[in-house]
């Protein structure tokens, strides 16, 4: 009966889909890992609790075959005390050693974890979450010490206030410092595998001797890692220290006693390097060329002029001389003359905001940019997206024609793209990017419609921490505000590319970032949008 409970709970496991490879781009997919876990804790549940009652049994065996021995003093005269005695040694102790039961339990948890699997994170998404743990740690200037303890804090020497303080603290162990130290090294990023090398090497020492099950890692590998990563950033001397711990831990690694005469010979023969320090630049990926506006904007929220600065920056509210407005006109918010960029509050409902979510979810599938005449997944940008067509539900159709409503444009196919609904994963974000093309090689001249002219961009959730839209040139950042949405002119009204509008999603520190993407066309628009008397407007 117990083992039937066990093998049912089993079953459960295998429900939930997922592509494989991808749960770290998308909070959506982490929440769904989160509900397999709690699949796979039942059954461990289960079979703690089949174990548990076998173990008692055993128990009970041991105490009775104890309490014979301490009773017979010894002697088996009794033919009873004598007969029991043969019976355990020839049948009992072979059925106890060899007990079905304790195989049968393992086996069922064996076979719940492989109906599972296929719905399980692969290597990739541990990757990809380590190194969105590095990105906000960089971005947002971030303690890797009070990251291992739970707490965001701001690195010494910054000055900024922290941004953010979870109401329950999740400290990570010596093993999941380990690896994402790991990860950082097998990239060659020694700037960030020491930081996490050292915390994991802190954490293992405090609890060397002990061993958890799920451990990957352990005090050795830890000092084995660290010590080349010092090596390769120059400090021989560190490098040569934390060797000769790890050798007094394993005396016979041949490799770690190689590498401890390799750093000797070093120092002789340069001995300089005993007392060289670490000066290590952080590396730059993507080869990012604002990164430092960039990351300022994403801490700061850059300079948000109040009305009183700049009085051409106002709130209002607007009709767009369209009937469709006159009896519920929409909230303006002006961010920006130059570039353009305006937040309309209130765009959306929260009813329309979680269809619109619920629509995209099915189909959501890893973010692609351009790349020539390719599109292709990238590290600087990490979420999901789902397209949707105005023939897939009414609140699609609704949506559209506020948007024409707003703008004042013709956002009928082929003249605006499909609306575009896209949720963040772990560290989610999109690095300094335009939205219009910058090459006529783009993809998104296929659609013979012109460049993209505006964008409408919609908060379809809030976020706890991070996820701002950083307007890099114009030196403005906009939070996420749940259910607004934020216009701008990608496109000066002579055609050409408005270079100010280099914008970028900063990365999500805490929450799960939705938003909606209605990108317009310059085709359609010529007596719309019309061009101005300055041919450099």
């Amino acid at each position: 009966m117990r083992l039937a409970a066990v093998a049912a709970l089993g079953l459960w496991l295998g429900w939930l889909r997922r592509a494989p490879g991808e749960t770290f781009s998308s909070m959506l997919s982490v929440r769904q890992a989160l509900a397999t876990e709690r699949r796979l804790l039942r059954h461990l549940g289960a079979y703690l609790e089949a174990e548990t009652h076998r173990l008692k049994d055993l128990q009970r065996f041991y105490n009775k075959v104890q309490d014979l021995h301490q009773g017979a003093g010894g002697s088996a005269a009794n033919p009873l005390l004598a007969y029991t005695l043969i019976k355990r040694l020839q049948s009992d102790w072979l059925n106890v050693v060899h007990s079905l039961e304790a195989s049968e339990n393992t086996q069922a948890l064996k076979n719940g974890y492989t109906q599972v699997e296929k719905d399980l994170p692969e290597f990739e998404d541990l990757e990809g979450a380590a190194r969105a743990l590095m990105r906000l740690q960089d971005v947002y200037a971030l303690s890797v010490k009070g990251l291992v303890k739970g707490v965001f804090q701001r690195a010494s020497g910054t000055h900024l206030p922290d941004i953010y303080s979870p109401g329950q603290l999740f400290p990570l162990s010596a093993d999941d410092c380990f690896l994402v130290g790991k990860v950082a090294y097998d990239m060659e990023d020694y700037y960030h595998s020491i930081a996490w090398l050292e915390e994991a090497v802190s954490l293992f020492r405090v609890s060397y001797g002990e061993w958890n099950t799920e451990d990957e890692g352990s005090l050795e590998d830890a000092l084995d890692h660290l010590a080349f990563s010092y090596f390769k950033a120059g400090n021989v001397s560190h490098a040569l220290s934390l060797s000769r711990e790890f050798l007094h831990y394993d005396p016979s690694n041949k490799r770690i006693a190689r590498n401890v005469l390799k750093y000797e010979r070093f120092l002789v023969e340069s001995p300089e390097r005993a007392t060289a320090e670490v000066g290590l630049q952080r590396p730059n990926v993507t080869h990012l060329q604002t990164r430092d506006l960039y990351e300022e904007l994403c801490q700061t929220l850059g300079s948000q002029p109040t009305q009183y600065q700049i009085p051409a920056l106002h709130c209002s509210y607007e009709t767009n001389d369209s009937p469709y407005l006159i009896l519920q006109p929409v909230k303006r918010e002006l961010l920006r003359l130059q570039p353009y960029v305006a937040l309309y509050h209130d765009f959306v409902s929260d009813l329309e905001a979680e269809q619109i979510k619920g629509l995209a979810a099915p189909w959501l599938q890893r973010s692609v940019v351009a790349s020539e005449e390719k599109q292709q997944k990238a590290e600087y940008r990490i979420s999901k997206s789902a397209w949707l067509k105005d023939t897939v539900d009414p609140v699609i159709v609704s949506l559209d024609q506020r948007i024409a409503a707003l703008t004042g444009l013709n956002i009928r196919p082929p003249y605006a793209e499909y609306l575009q609904v896209v949720n963040y994963g772990i560290g989610g974000h999109y690095e300094p990017h335009f939205d219009h093309a910058t090459s006529r090689k783009s993809p998104l001249y296929r659609m013979k419609s012109g460049n993209r002219l505006a964008t409408v961009m919609i908060y379809l959730s809030s976020v706890e921490a991070g996820g701002s839209t950083a307007f890099i040139y114009a030196n403005l950042s906009v939070p996420v505000v749940k259910n607004a949405a934020l216009f701008w002119w990608n496109l000066h009204r002579n055609g050409a590319g408005n270079g100010d509008t280099l914008h970028a999603g900063c990365p999500v520190l805490a929450g799960d970032k939705w938003v909606a993407n209605k990108w317009i066309h310059e085709h359609g628009q010529e007596f719309r949008r019309q061009c101005g008397p300055d041919p450099n407007d």
